[in-house]
């Protein structure tokens, strides 16, 4: 492996520092609210030196959503060497690992609508990989989930998909937090269950099959 220069070593932690801000930031303000003075004055750096890293507030987004695709993506390859637990409980695990890293402030929040946002995401390589990677092996996942019919197999996989990624900016998390009335393990629980499970008491009814067909996971990722 060649020797990383004394500059690249400095860069590479500046950049981290700037990473890790926007990330906080995100996760507590939002997108709407963060500036970018507040993401230099946050990494302790100056906005000029901000710039020589990240030219926008896109790319501030991209790069901490970058950073959290790749922890879920180290979180999944973690549940794969696990190969004698049930598929579906790896499902659930990701979901309680997503809840909690929301509960830590780790996760951050970006508006659903925002055209200039959702696009500079589209057209972040780095994003869009991560994001593709990720999808594949969830879908694997769901497939075969519904496959051994512990998920239920008339869904459509990447409503499933969409479901879990759902789960990241889920606002019941915050809303019980803030209410001081629960323990957090508690409120994970309910809301992996009612991931899992629905509201019902009951067993799970049917859903009747869409028409058309849906599509896989596979072939609406990159939308």
């Amino acid at each position: 492996m060649a020797n990383v220069s004394y500059r690249d070593q400095v860069l590479r932690l500046r950049e981290d520092a700037i990473v890790s801000a926007v990330n906080r930031l995100l996760a507590t303000k939002g997108y709407d609210l963060m500036t970018v003075d507040e993401v230099a004055a946050e990494a302790g750096l100056a906005k000029a030196s901000l710039y020589k890293h990240f030219t926008s507030k896109e790319e501030l987004a991209a790069a901490a959503m970058v950073r959290v695709l790749e922890r879920a993506t180290e979180q999944v390859d973690a549940l794969d060497a696990q190969p004698q637990r049930p598929v579906i409980e790896r499902l659930e695990a990701i979901v309680r690992w997503t809840l909690e890293v929301q509960l830590a402030g780790e996760m951050p929040s970006l508006p659903s609508q925002n055209s200039r946002l959702t696009d500079a995401l589209r057209g972040h390589a780095a994003y869009m990989e991560r994001l593709v990677v990720l999808s594949d092996k969830l879908g694997d996942w769901i497939s075969r989930a519904q496959s051994e019919s512990t998920l239920n197999p008339a869904l459509p996989p990447e409503m499933v998909l969409f479901t879990l990624f759902a789960r990241a900016c889920d606002p019941v998390l915050g809303l019980l937090k803030a209410g001081g009335q629960h323990a957090d393990q508690q409120i994970i629980d309910w809301l992996v269950a009612t991931t899992f499970d629905g509201l019902g008491t009951g067993a799970r009814r049917a859903v009747a099959a869409p028409k058309p067909a849906a599509r896989s996971v596979k072939a609406v990722r990159a939308r």
